[in-house]
Protein backbone atom coordinates (compact mmCIF):
# COMPACT_ATOMS: atom_id res chain seq x y z
CA UNK A 1 0.00 0.00 0.00
CA UNK A 2 1.33 3.53 -1.02
CA UNK A 3 0.58 5.36 2.53
CA UNK A 4 1.12 8.56 1.25
CA UNK A 5 -1.43 8.47 -1.45
CA UNK A 6 -3.32 6.89 1.23
CA UNK A 7 -3.03 9.88 3.32
CA UNK A 8 -3.46 12.14 1.37
CA UNK A 9 -6.92 10.51 -0.37
CA UNK A 10 -8.07 11.56 3.49
CA UNK A 11 -8.70 14.92 2.77
CA UNK A 12 -9.66 14.65 -1.39
CA UNK A 13 -12.56 16.71 -0.21
CA UNK A 14 -10.27 19.73 -1.04
CA UNK A 15 -9.88 20.83 -4.32
CA UNK A 16 -6.50 22.32 -3.97
CA UNK A 17 -5.08 19.50 -3.51
CA UNK A 18 -2.99 17.48 -5.89
CA UNK A 19 -0.21 19.46 -7.61
CA UNK A 20 3.51 20.78 -6.96
CA UNK A 21 1.64 23.71 -5.00
CA UNK A 22 -2.11 24.55 -4.06
CA UNK A 23 -3.50 27.33 -6.46
CA UNK A 24 -5.68 29.66 -4.12
CA UNK A 25 -6.86 32.81 -6.84
CA UNK A 26 -3.67 34.10 -8.06
CA UNK A 27 -1.27 32.33 -5.00
CA UNK A 28 0.55 29.07 -4.54
CA UNK A 29 1.25 27.39 -1.79
CA UNK A 30 3.58 24.77 -1.64
CA UNK A 31 5.74 23.28 1.27
CA UNK A 32 8.42 20.57 1.67
CA UNK A 33 10.17 18.67 4.44
CA UNK A 34 13.44 18.13 4.27
CA UNK A 35 14.90 15.99 7.63
CA UNK A 36 17.87 14.66 8.80
CA UNK A 37 18.20 10.66 8.04
CA UNK A 38 15.32 10.45 5.65
CA UNK A 39 15.95 13.24 3.25
CA UNK A 40 20.04 13.52 3.99
CA UNK A 41 22.88 12.86 6.37
CA UNK A 42 24.87 15.67 8.03
CA UNK A 43 27.72 14.08 7.15
CA UNK A 44 27.19 14.63 3.10
CA UNK A 45 26.17 18.16 3.80
CA UNK A 46 27.78 21.19 5.30
CA UNK A 47 24.12 23.27 6.96
CA UNK A 48 24.89 26.08 5.08
CA UNK A 49 24.08 23.35 1.81
CA UNK A 50 21.49 21.58 3.98
CA UNK A 51 19.67 25.28 4.64
CA UNK A 52 20.32 25.47 0.64
CA UNK A 53 19.28 22.66 -0.56
CA UNK A 54 16.01 22.79 1.73
CA UNK A 55 15.15 26.18 0.12
CA UNK A 56 15.87 25.11 -3.50
CA UNK A 57 13.30 22.15 -3.96
CA UNK A 58 10.99 23.79 -2.17
CA UNK A 59 11.36 26.55 -4.85
CA UNK A 60 11.12 24.13 -7.46
CA UNK A 61 7.74 23.53 -6.54
CA UNK A 62 6.55 26.92 -7.73
CA UNK A 63 8.28 27.07 -10.65
CA UNK A 64 7.13 24.39 -12.45
CA UNK A 65 3.56 26.00 -11.34
CA UNK A 66 4.31 28.87 -13.05
CA UNK A 67 4.66 30.71 -10.04
CA UNK A 68 6.85 33.49 -9.09
CA UNK A 69 7.88 32.72 -5.42
CA UNK A 70 8.23 35.62 -3.36
CA UNK A 71 7.73 35.02 0.62
CA UNK A 72 8.90 31.68 2.90
CA UNK A 73 7.91 30.45 6.13
CA UNK A 74 10.55 28.33 7.74
CA UNK A 75 10.14 25.92 10.57
CA UNK A 76 13.12 24.57 12.17
CA UNK A 77 13.79 21.70 14.65
CA UNK A 78 17.24 22.68 15.98
CA UNK A 79 19.68 20.33 17.67
CA UNK A 80 20.58 21.57 21.23
CA UNK A 81 24.61 20.79 20.20
CA UNK A 82 24.31 23.51 17.83
CA UNK A 83 26.33 26.58 18.42
CA UNK A 84 26.16 30.06 17.24
CA UNK A 85 28.77 29.35 14.47
CA UNK A 86 26.20 26.24 13.38
CA UNK A 87 23.34 28.32 12.95
CA UNK A 88 24.69 31.21 11.56
CA UNK A 89 26.12 28.73 8.67
CA UNK A 90 22.65 27.38 8.47
CA UNK A 91 21.19 30.80 8.00
CA UNK A 92 23.54 31.45 5.31
CA UNK A 93 21.60 28.54 3.45
CA UNK A 94 18.68 30.09 3.66
CA UNK A 95 19.32 33.46 2.96
CA UNK A 96 21.60 32.46 -0.21
CA UNK A 97 18.83 30.76 -2.32
CA UNK A 98 16.28 33.27 -0.65
CA UNK A 99 18.75 36.12 -2.18
CA UNK A 100 18.80 34.10 -5.73
CA UNK A 101 15.50 34.50 -6.17
CA UNK A 102 13.93 36.93 -4.49
CA UNK A 103 12.00 35.89 -1.65
CA UNK A 104 11.39 37.32 1.56
CA UNK A 105 11.64 35.06 4.68
CA UNK A 106 9.06 36.63 6.45
CA UNK A 107 8.40 34.24 9.65
CA UNK A 108 8.18 30.10 10.70
CA UNK A 109 8.78 28.82 13.85
CA UNK A 110 12.09 26.66 15.55
CA UNK A 111 12.12 23.96 18.04
CA UNK A 112 14.40 21.90 19.99
CA UNK A 113 14.76 18.53 18.69
CA UNK A 114 17.94 15.52 18.70
CA UNK A 115 18.01 15.86 14.57
CA UNK A 116 17.63 19.11 12.65
CA UNK A 117 14.77 18.64 10.28
CA UNK A 118 13.37 21.47 8.23
CA UNK A 119 9.86 22.46 6.77
CA UNK A 120 9.63 25.31 4.74
CA UNK A 121 6.24 27.04 3.05
CA UNK A 122 6.89 29.10 -0.24
CA UNK A 123 4.13 31.82 -0.92
CA UNK A 124 3.96 32.73 -4.71
CA UNK A 125 2.55 34.36 -7.31
CA UNK A 126 0.79 33.20 -10.46
CA UNK A 127 -1.37 34.99 -13.28
CA UNK A 128 -1.70 31.09 -15.20
CA UNK A 129 -0.82 27.94 -13.35
CA UNK A 130 0.16 25.07 -14.60
CA UNK A 131 -0.99 21.88 -13.35
CA UNK A 132 -0.59 18.32 -13.76
CA UNK A 133 -4.09 17.71 -14.62
CA UNK A 134 -3.88 19.51 -18.12
CA UNK A 135 -2.04 17.35 -20.70
CA UNK A 136 -3.65 15.91 -23.75
CA UNK A 137 -4.02 13.15 -25.64
CA UNK A 138 -1.38 13.19 -28.31
CA UNK A 139 0.65 15.99 -26.69
CA UNK A 140 5.23 15.28 -26.53
CA UNK A 141 6.35 14.89 -23.38
CA UNK A 142 9.86 15.90 -22.24
CA UNK A 143 12.32 16.37 -19.64
CA UNK A 144 15.01 18.40 -19.25
CA UNK A 145 19.00 18.06 -18.62
CA UNK A 146 20.24 14.64 -17.41
CA UNK A 147 18.40 12.01 -15.50
CA UNK A 148 20.68 9.53 -13.30
CA UNK A 149 23.37 11.02 -11.89
CA UNK A 150 21.81 11.62 -8.64
CA UNK A 151 20.81 7.76 -7.93
CA UNK A 152 24.70 7.24 -8.66
CA UNK A 153 25.79 9.70 -6.15
CA UNK A 154 23.54 8.46 -3.29
CA UNK A 155 25.28 5.51 -4.18
CA UNK A 156 28.36 6.84 -3.03
CA UNK A 157 26.99 8.52 -0.39
CA UNK A 158 26.22 5.60 0.89
CA UNK A 159 29.40 3.90 0.78
CA UNK A 160 31.16 6.28 2.19
CA UNK A 161 32.71 8.12 -1.27
CA UNK A 162 32.98 11.11 -1.72
CA UNK A 163 31.09 13.10 -4.39
CA UNK A 164 31.81 15.91 -6.89
CA UNK A 165 30.41 19.39 -4.97
CA UNK A 166 28.75 20.38 -7.89
CA UNK A 167 26.51 17.45 -8.30
CA UNK A 168 22.70 17.98 -8.11
CA UNK A 169 22.19 15.93 -5.39
CA UNK A 170 23.70 18.46 -3.50
CA UNK A 171 23.03 21.31 -5.26
CA UNK A 172 19.96 21.07 -7.48
CA UNK A 173 20.19 23.32 -10.35
CA UNK A 174 16.28 24.88 -11.10
CA UNK A 175 15.79 26.43 -14.96
CA UNK A 176 13.46 29.40 -13.95
CA UNK A 177 14.13 31.38 -16.97
CA UNK A 178 13.83 28.40 -19.69
CA UNK A 179 10.20 27.07 -17.65
CA UNK A 180 8.92 31.16 -17.48
CA UNK A 181 9.93 31.12 -20.96
CA UNK A 182 8.34 28.24 -22.35
CA UNK A 183 5.65 28.30 -20.35
CA UNK A 184 3.25 29.27 -22.70
CA UNK A 185 3.42 26.49 -24.82
CA UNK A 186 3.33 23.97 -21.77
CA UNK A 187 0.07 21.85 -21.20
CA UNK A 188 1.33 20.64 -18.14
CA UNK A 189 4.53 20.63 -15.75
CA UNK A 190 6.34 19.12 -12.45
CA UNK A 191 9.74 18.92 -11.51
CA UNK A 192 11.34 15.11 -10.96
CA UNK A 193 12.01 14.99 -7.47
CA UNK A 194 10.45 11.07 -6.61
CA UNK A 195 12.09 10.09 -10.49
CA UNK A 196 10.96 10.22 -13.89
CA UNK A 197 8.57 6.79 -14.16
CA UNK A 198 6.68 7.94 -10.51
CA UNK A 199 6.01 11.15 -11.75
CA UNK A 200 4.66 10.30 -15.07
CA UNK A 201 2.36 7.78 -12.84
CA UNK A 202 1.63 10.70 -11.28
CA UNK A 203 0.25 12.74 -14.45
CA UNK A 204 -1.46 9.83 -16.08
CA UNK A 205 -3.64 9.55 -12.88
CA UNK A 206 -4.50 13.36 -13.11
CA UNK A 207 -4.62 13.85 -16.73
CA UNK A 208 -5.72 10.49 -17.36
CA UNK A 209 -4.19 9.48 -19.80
CA UNK A 210 -1.37 6.48 -21.05
CA UNK A 211 2.15 7.03 -22.49
CA UNK A 212 3.84 5.33 -25.46
CA UNK A 213 7.74 5.79 -25.18
CA UNK A 214 9.65 6.48 -28.49
CA UNK A 215 12.49 4.37 -26.94
CA UNK A 216 12.73 2.48 -23.43
CA UNK A 217 14.09 4.01 -21.06
CA UNK A 218 16.71 2.49 -18.51
CA UNK A 219 15.58 2.13 -14.65
CA UNK A 220 18.58 3.77 -13.39
CA UNK A 221 17.49 7.26 -15.56
CA UNK A 222 13.73 6.63 -14.80
CA UNK A 223 14.10 6.00 -10.87
CA UNK A 224 16.82 8.50 -9.91
CA UNK A 225 15.24 11.11 -7.62
CA UNK A 226 16.33 14.38 -5.92
CA UNK A 227 17.37 15.25 -9.59
CA UNK A 228 14.71 18.12 -10.14
CA UNK A 229 14.69 18.16 -14.09
CA UNK A 230 11.42 19.59 -15.41
CA UNK A 231 9.00 17.21 -16.96
CA UNK A 232 6.39 19.03 -19.02
CA UNK A 233 3.99 18.12 -22.01
CA UNK A 234 3.20 20.19 -24.85
CA UNK A 235 1.64 20.56 -28.13
CA UNK A 236 4.38 19.25 -31.08
CA UNK A 237 3.13 22.54 -33.16
CA UNK A 238 5.24 24.15 -30.39
CA UNK A 239 8.08 22.20 -30.68
CA UNK A 240 10.19 24.49 -32.73
CA UNK A 241 9.59 27.74 -30.51
CA UNK A 242 10.17 25.34 -27.93
CA UNK A 243 13.85 24.12 -28.98
CA UNK A 244 15.00 27.48 -29.31
CA UNK A 245 13.68 28.56 -26.53
CA UNK A 246 16.15 25.89 -25.02
CA UNK A 247 18.89 26.41 -26.70
CA UNK A 248 18.65 30.23 -26.13
CA UNK A 249 19.46 29.18 -22.52
CA UNK A 250 21.67 26.09 -22.86
CA UNK A 251 18.84 23.68 -21.74
CA UNK A 252 18.96 19.78 -23.07
CA UNK A 253 15.69 18.27 -24.29
CA UNK A 254 14.64 15.21 -23.85
CA UNK A 255 11.49 13.79 -25.69
CA UNK A 256 10.45 10.86 -24.85
CA UNK A 257 7.05 10.06 -25.60
CA UNK A 258 3.74 10.64 -26.44
CA UNK A 259 0.57 11.08 -24.65
CA UNK A 260 -2.40 8.39 -25.38
CA UNK A 261 -5.70 7.05 -24.13
CA UNK A 262 -5.30 4.80 -20.94
CA UNK A 263 -3.29 4.71 -17.91
CA UNK A 264 0.38 4.47 -16.73
CA UNK A 265 1.68 2.37 -13.86
CA UNK A 266 5.46 1.98 -12.63
CA UNK A 267 6.28 -1.65 -10.71
CA UNK A 268 9.99 0.36 -10.20
CA UNK A 269 10.12 2.33 -6.42
CA UNK A 270 10.93 5.75 -6.62
CA UNK A 271 14.65 6.13 -5.50
CA UNK A 272 15.49 9.30 -3.46
CA UNK A 273 16.66 8.82 0.08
Amino acid sequence: MNKEEYFIKQFSNSKFIGDDGAVVESNVYSMDAFFEDIHFKREWFSLKQIAYKAMIINISDAIVMNAIPKYALLSVAIPSTFTKKDLKQLSLGFKKASKEFDIEIIGGDTISNNKLDISITIISKTKNPILRSTAKKDDFFCYTGTLGTCKKDLARLFKKKKINKKSKFIKPKLKADFFYETSKYMTSALDISDGLFFELERVSKSSNIGFEFFEEIHEDIGTSGEEYEILFSFNKKHLKKIQKIAEKHKVKLNIFAKAIKGKYETKSKNHHF
